[in-house]
């Protein structure tokens, strides 16, 4: 993989991210509006417990998960870069 196709796998790592954070946001204002607005029963009760179920799978993606994933990738890509530079200069002492 050369540097100048990284800004694919930057996007995608961006656009995850950006899902990850909107839906959340979306779900955490979907719970805020059937609390406030609809009268409690039992169906809003277990609406209620289902989208914070989801919000509390995907929290952990978001927070630990994916910061790791970029880290990992990040250092595989500087010790490429490192191994190339290293045997390319090798190569030229021959």
């Amino acid at each position: 993989m050369e540097i100048g196709e990284l800004y694919q796998f930057v996007l995608l790592l961006v656009m995850i991210g950006l899902i990850l954070g909107v839906g959340i946001l979306v779900l955490d204002k979907f719970t805020a509006t059937l609390v406030a607005d609809l009268p409690v029963n039992v169906t809003t009760s277990n609406s209620i417990e289902a989208i914070n179920g989801t919000v509390n799978a995907l929290s952990p993606i978001a927070t630990s998960w994916l910061p790791l994933v970029v880290t990992i990738v990040v250092l595989v890509i500087i010790v490429g870069l490192v191994i190339r530079g290293f045997g390319s200069a090798a190569g030229e002492r021959k």
